[in-house]
């Protein structure tokens, strides 16, 4: 079973002006099918429509046509939602409180019962590597260790699928190296991990395959493993150079 289909997804946001209204074409007639198990990677410069697709596909927003289906379940639905973890670009977290509160606050709001929540938080504070500063307040941790904590949170109710908005963004190279390791490890135990980015070295590290979108398009869909490694930044430039010469 695919853990992900899309198909035909249309977005088109309304501007209303004082005259008339502007539209803008997000997301244009995408299709993609993400198989159980993989780690999916969609790549694009800012504004191509990569967090509009994870918005749609979370039932945040609705298509102005298309449909988008979690494991069979069509979005936007209760089921479909219970099987995502997911991570937001920049995670709302309060600083005030420590990173076992937050789970804590996170897993109360997901009706976790309290015995299984208090086990769970140690199992995923053990996996994003943050038992130690479990009782640290999150005022005090670096983007690193936030992005570890929203990691945390996404992963409390055992989710199958993953989808993380831009996981790298602004983390240093150790940061990075965490996050990384995180998802292979997530991978490694049957998590399907799905994630948008414009940092493609990354992407090339730990995926299965990727998909690189522009302006809402769909371009291509590359298998990382039969290209040679180092290339895909040089496949990325090409196919954006190629979409824009064909305007």
């Amino acid at each position: 079973m695919n853990a992900i289909e899309i198909k035909n997804l249309t977005k088109i946001y309304v501007k209303k002006r004082l005259i008339r209204s502007k539209k803008f074409l997000a997301v244009d007639n995408l299709n993609l099918e993400i198989v159980q198990g993989e780690v999916f990677g969609i790549l694009g410069p800012n504004g191509s429509g990569k967090t509009t697709t994870i918005k749609l596909l979370l039932g945040l927003l609705f298509p102005t046509r298309g449909d988008c289906f979690v494991f069979g379940e069509k979005v936007p639905s209760l089921l479909a939602a219970s099987k995502i973890g997911y991570l937001p670009e920049i995670p709302y977290l309060y600083k005030y409180l420590t990173a076992r509160e937050i789970l804590h606050l996170y897993g109360s709001v997901s009706h976790i019962n309290d015995q299984i929540l208090e086990k769970r938080i140690e199992e995923v504070l053990e996996l994003v590597k943050l038992r130690a500063e479990k009782d640290t307040r999150l005022g005090e941790f670096s983007k690193g260790m936030l992005q570890r904590v929203g990691v945390a949170q996404a992963l409390l109710h055992k989710p199958k699928l993953l989808i993380l908005d831009e996981p790298f963004s602004g983390l240093d190279p150790i940061g990075l190296k965490d996050m990384r390791e995180i998802i292979l490890q997530l991978n490694a135990e049957g998590d399907t991990i799905f994630f948008s980015s414009h940092i493609i070295s990354d992407a090339e590290k730990i995926c299965d395959r990727v998909a690189i979108i522009y302006k809402g398009r769909l371009l291509r869909i590359i298998n990382v493993k039969e290209i040679e490694h180092g290339k895909l930044e040089d496949i990325f430039i090409s196919e954006i150079n190629k979409a824009d010469a064909g305007k």
